[in-house]
C-alpha cells in the first residue's frame, strides 16, 4: 500500500532536516558513519533523510517506510550508546586540524548531540505512530502491514536506550 498523506510527509522533511542539521552534520557525520550499524540499515537511513522528494511523487510503500523507521531506530540507539565516547576519542584527534571557529561549532555539536538525538527519536516515534494509525485504517478486517515486522516490537527500546 501507498501512503501519500501530508502529515506523513511533513514529519519525514522534518526528520530529514534534524537529522542533517543537528544529527549528522560535518562536525559529527565522520564519527557516526564508524557505528555498527548494517549496511541496509544505512541505506534506509539514507532513503528517509535524503530521497523524500522521489517519494513525494509516489508514495512511500508500507514494506519500505517501516524499515526506515526501524533503521533510525537502531541508529539512535548506537548513537546513544557508543556515539559520544565515540565523538570524545576524535575530538582530541581533530583539534589540531581545525580552526578556532571550527572548534567551537564542533563543540556546540557534540555538547548538544545528546539532546538533538532525543529531539530526532520524538519525531521518529510520531512518524511510527501515525504510520500505524494509517496502516490499521486500510487494512480495515485483514492484518496490518506492521504485522510483518516483528523488529518493530523493539522500537520504544531503540528510541529510548
Amino acid at each position: 500500500m501507498q501512503i501519500k498523506h501530508p502529515e506523513i510527509y511533513s514529519i519525514i522533511e522534518s526528520i530529514a532536516q534534524h537529522y542533517r542539521n543537528n544529527i549528522a552534520n560535518r562536525y559529527t557525520r565522520p564519527v557516526l558513519t564508524l557505528l555498527p550499524l548494517e549496511n541496509a540499515h544505512w541505506l534506509q537511513i539514507e532513503e528517509l533523510t535524503e530521497k523524500s522528494d522521489h517519494y513525494r511523487y509516489q508514495g512511500y510503500h508500507l514494506d519500505e517506510l517501516y524499515p526506515m523507521i526501524v533503521a533510525m531506530g537502531k541508529f539512535i540507539m548506537l548513537a546513544r550508546k557508543q556515539g559520544l565516547h565515540m565523538f570524545k576519542q576524535s575530538a582530541a584527534l581533530a583539534d589540531g586540524r581545525m580552526s578556532t571557529q571550527d572548534k567551537l561549532f564542533r563543540d556546540m555539536a557534540l555538547s548538544n548531540f545528546a539532546a538533538n538525538l532525543n529531539v530526532l527519536a520524538d519525531a521518529v516515534n510520531k512518524l511510527y505512530v501515525k504510520v500505524v494509525e494509517i496502516d490499521r485504517e486500510h487494512a480495515g478486517s485483514r492484518p496490518p502491514i506492521l504485522n510483518r515486522y516483528p523488529e518493530l516490537n523493539e522500537l520504544g527500546r531503540y528510541l529510548v536506550e
